[in-house]
């Protein structure tokens, strides 16, 4: 059983496949489906700096960028089927409200937030209700993204560097 497991668990976080894994872990993570992508992010980002010593090393730039941009096509996602479903004449939920509220408040700007947890989705839903422009909501979910992975790679760096 233990053989079988490692063997599939091998699958995920062998060398070849952790990009793979990582884009698709992104994705999912960032859309309405369940993920955790600062897990495998920070899992595989650990084996990178402790092998390559390293935080600038070309590995770890390619899995930074991998994530960026999985995360992102899946708040695109997100993005897209707000523009399917019509604008709600009244949000139940109160998260859905509160973050309803803020966008239509401070507009496409509340994008650079869409990788906070349970609003960040939201906030890429309503920016499809709301037909903010295509453009700066890639730009700026791509930035909000991009910044969020680069702060668990710097703690990352920081809290291991102590530690070995």
């Amino acid at each position: 059983m233990t053989e079988q497991l490692t063997s599939f668990f091998s699958l995920f976080f062998s060398a070849e496949n952790q990009l793979i894994t990582m884009f698709f872990s992104g994705l999912l993570s960032s859309t309405i489906l369940p993920g955790n992508s600062e897990v495998i992010f920070t899992t595989i980002a650990s084996q990178h700096i402790i092998a390559d010593s390293s935080f600038y090393s070309s590995s770890l730039m390619a899995l930074l960028l991998i994530a960026t941009v999985g995360n992102s096509l899946g708040s695109l996602i997100t993005y897209a089927m707000g523009l399917l479903v019509p604008k709600p004449t009244q949000a139940k939920n109160r998260y859905t409200r509160w973050a309803l509220a803020k966008s239509e408040k401070y507009g496409v700007i509340v994008l650079l937030f869409s990788w906070l947890p349970i609003v960040g989705d939201i906030f890429c839903g309503i920016a499809g209700w709301l037909r903010f422009s295509l453009w700066q909501s890639v730009i700026l979910i791509v930035i909000g993204k991009l910044l969020r992975y680069l702060f668990l790679l710097a703690t990352l760096y920081s809290v291991l560097k102590y530690v070995l």
